[in-house]
């Protein structure tokens, strides 16, 4: 950081002690900078993290339909409706009737999408590396592995308040 910039950060930092024991006031900042990465990098491509998210997940499961995917984005029905409208407009996934259960609507790529996607992996694969460069490869799987035991267990937390309620 040159002198110019360590300035202003000084000038603009704050005594964040009084949130410095919360793991999800840093969980948050941490986010924030990842998510100006994801963007700075997807912006060519016209993608937005849900989006993102959509296509990986679509990529990798047969079959999801749009109750599975809000449930697993945690997405409410009505705004990933739009976003699934908004994504076949721009030719990059389709609704197509289930074989086995007609009422059912499931999302698939179409080649549009099925490109996109491989192109958005290939960036995501790399895009994080500057900001990450401060952790050692054993740190960042333990920090991967860390978050996503805490978001397995608010999830199991919000099922088992589901069925506390049925």
């Amino acid at each position: 950081m040159n002198a110019a910039a360590a300035r202003r950060r000084s000038d603009t930092a704050l005594d964040d002690t009084g949130l410095s024991h919360l793991v999800g006031y840093a969980a948050s900042r941490a986010a924030i900078e990842l998510r100006k990465v994801f963007l700075a990098n997807m912006e060519p491509l016209g993608i937005r993290i849900a989006e993102y998210s959509i296509l990986m997940l679509v990529a990798h499961n047969a079959e999801i339909n749009q109750k599975r995917l809000g449930q697993a984005l945690d997405i409410a029905p009505p705004n990933l409706a739009v976003t699934l409208d908004r994504m076949a407009e721009r030719g990059w996934i389709e609704r197509v009737r289930g074989t086995r259960d007609r009422r059912a609507q499931h999302i698939h790529l179409t080649g549009d999408g099925r490109a996109l996607a491989a192109s958005a992996r290939k960036i995501s694969q790399a895009m994080e590396e500057p900001l990450l460069s401060v952790l050692s490869p054993g740190e960042r799987a333990l920090l991967i592995e860390l978050l996503r035991k805490l978001f397995g267990a608010g999830a199991e937390t919000a099922s088992e308040r589901h069925l506390r309620r049925a």
